[in-house]
């Protein structure tokens, strides 16, 4: 059921990158593995493309091991809500294969792009992690670190980012992120910090040395990093990591959009009170109704830039709710303020659970 307007945008760039989607046979086979139907944001195509996601499943079909890895640069004291679809999916796949999670919090890449005072940095990494750790993961299979307070006692991790970064150079960095001559050497350096925990053996506490495939959902602009690391890390005699991209969550101003934390006012933040979402949605969300009650009526409301619709395809669950709301909504019975108030309420007690 892809109901999102991105989605379609999101193909084509999987077909740019080389990443296959995520296709019917996919969901068929990992509900037949796991016996679970497949979480709403692979059936929605929130998730739209993979790398070896099938080897993840021919692994758990084996009851052989892997692991989740997902991460956050933490630039604000709180997460907004795009954020937290890499958090909830994971909570989910944690859930369903039973697996660990490593979740990198980098303070430190933060700290040189946004020119942050190093404190200042690993304050706000443990301001984001009280939000992630109340996603509630398994806290006994969950280890949550600060890149600035947790590379310095694993010297493993080190190692594995001195190895990466032997076999990667400066033109190839260039080439994969843009770097330019005036660019900080912090940021050319940076990217086999990002790459290292896709390699089990930076975690020699968790993994015991073990050679065990990791499974990486993140966004689709996260893809360059990991496709350097899947380059590298058959050389170093370990699994390719697999991956799962997804869109970008919509900001307030329309789904062309990408929520940001610099933007207060394109960001529901976890933080937010009840009033302050609100006023928020019924203020700034895009819609995609028409100016006049009679032209409404006569001709309905458009889903695919609606920001509050395209919300719902996020955090409604009930394929059968969202459909009847899309073509009530198309059909022009709903007027904006009651389709705005459907993701409020959502996203009130999302905030609030969290």
């Amino acid at each position: 059921m892809r109901v999102l307007c991105l989605v379609k945008k999101s193909f084509e760039i999987a077909e740019k990158f080389g990443s296959s989607r995520i296709d019917d046979d996919l969901l068929e086979r990992f509900e037949r593995v796991t016996g679970k139907r497949p979480h709403h944001f692979l059936r929605r195509g929130i998730f739209f493309s993979h790398r070896d996601m099938h080897t993840a499943l021919n692994l758990y079909e084996q009851k052989k091991p892997f692991y989740l890895y997902t991460g956050r640069g933490p630039s604000s004291e709180a997460m907004h809500l795009g954020h937290l679809i890499s958090f909830l999916f994971c909570k989910w796949l944690q859930d369903v294969f039973d697996v660990p999670l490593v979740i990198q919090l980098t303070d430190d890449e933060k700290a040189i792009w946004k020119d942050l005072d190093i404190d200042v940095a690993i304050k706000l990494a443990h301001e984001n992690a009280k939000d992630i750790i109340a996603c509630d993961f398994n806290p006994n299979k969950t280890f949550i670190f600060s890149n600035l307070e947790h590379i310095g006692s694993n010297p493993e991790f080190y190692k594995n980012m001195i190895r990466i970064q032997k076999r990667v150079t400066f033109n190839q960095v260039k080439g994969i992120f843009g770097f330019g001559d005036s660019d900080p050497i912090g940021k050319i350096s940076f990217p086999p910090t990002q790459a290292a925990p896709a390699l089990s053996t930076t975690f020699p506490f968790i993994f015991k040395g073990a050679r065990v495939q990791c499974l990486i959902p993140c966004g689709i602009d996260q893809d360059p990093y990991f496709r350097m690391t899947r380059d590298i890390a058959p050389k170093l005699g370990l699994p390719k990591p697999a991956l799962l991209h997804s869109i970008f969550f919509p900001a307030l101003q329309g789904p062309r959009t990408k929520m940001s934390a610099s933007d207060v006012n394109s960001a529901i933040f976890l933080t937010d009170s009840p009033e302050q979402i609100k006023k928020k949605v019924n203020k700034y969300a895009f819609s995609g109704g028409h100016s006049t009650v009679e032209e409404h009526r006569r001709l309905g409301g458009n889903c695919d830039v609606d920001t509050s619709y395209q919300w719902l395809g996020f955090f409604l669950d009930d394929d059968d709710r969202l459909e009847t709301i899309r073509k009530v909504w198309g059909s022009g019975l709903y007027m904006i303020s009651l389709i705005n108030s459907i993701p409020i309420n959502y996203l009130i007690n999302t905030a609030v659970q969290i």
